[in-house]
C-alpha cells in the first residue's frame, strides 16, 4: 500500500512539476510574440511594466536626456485593444480631410496609471516636445493615431504614432491658421512623461 501512495504521489508531483513548466514556457513565448515597444509612459505612473532606463540599450532615451526608473510601455497590440476612437481633422499637410485612429490619450495614460497627473510632455522621435495639460488633452479628446485613412501610419511619415485631435471640431482651434492648428500633436511620437 506504501509503494503505491509513494508511486502515485511520485506520478502527481512530476505532473504538476510539467504543468508549471508548460505555464512557464506559455508565458515565455507570450512575452516573446510581443510587438516592439511603441510607446513609453515614465513620470506619475502606478508600477509600470519595466524597470528603469538602461542608457546603454535605450540610446534614443539616453541622448534625448530622459531618465526614469520605471515606465509603461505599449506595443501596437497593447494600443489597438483599448477601446479606438475616429476623428477626421483637415491636415495643414495637404490641406484634406483625413480619417485618424486610435485610442484615446486620456485612455492610454489611464492604463499606464497616469490619471493623477496634471499634464503629459508628448515627446516625437526627432526631439520635438510638448508640454500639455491633461485636461486639455480630455477637452480635445486626443488619441493616439495609429492609423491614417485606415492604414497603419509608417514610420517615416507621421508616425508610427501621432498625438493629435480633430482641429476641426473646436471653433477655438479653427479659428487658427492651418499651420499653426497642430503645434499640440507631435507626430512620431514615442514618448510620454506624466507630470504631477
Amino acid at each position: 500500500m506504501k509503494k503505491r501512495q509513494f508511486l502515485a504521489a511520485g506520478l502527481l508531483g512530476m505532473s504538476a512539476t510539467a504543468m508549471a513548466a508548460n505555464k512557464k514556457s506559455i508565458a515565455c513565448s507570450a512575452a516573446q510574440d510581443a510587438g516592439p515597444v511603441l510607446l513609453t509612459l515614465t513620470g506619475a505612473i502606478g508600477a509600470g511594466n519595466r524597470g528603469a532606463l538602461d542608457p546603454a540599450l535605450d540610446q534614443m532615451m539616453a541622448k534625448q536626456k530622459l531618465q526614469f526608473n520605471r515606465a509603461h510601455t505599449f506595443d501596437f497590440a497593447s494600443l489597438s485593444a483599448l477601446p479606438q476612437t475616429t476623428i477626421k481633422p483637415t491636415l495643414e499637410y495637404d490641406n484634406r480631410q483625413h480619417v485618424l485612429s486610435g485610442p484615446l490619450l486620456a485612455d492610454v495614460a489611464h492604463a499606464a496609471g497616469a490619471s493623477a497627473a496634471r499634464d503629459v510632455l508628448l515627446r516625437a522621435v526627432d526631439g520635438y516636445a510638448v508640454q500639455v495639460a491633461l485636461a486639455d488633452i480630455r477637452k480635445y479628446r486626443f488619441i493616439v493615431a495609429t492609423h491614417l485613412d485606415g492604414k497603419p501610419i509608417p514610420l517615416g511619415g507621421l508616425g508610427p504614432l501621432w498625438a493629435v485631435y480633430d482641429a476641426d471640431s473646436f471653433p477655438d482651434i479653427m479659428e487658427k491658421p492651418i499651420s499653426a492648428r497642430f503645434a499640440l500633436c507631435p507626430w512620431g511620437m514615442y514618448h510620454i512623461e506624466a507630470k504631477t
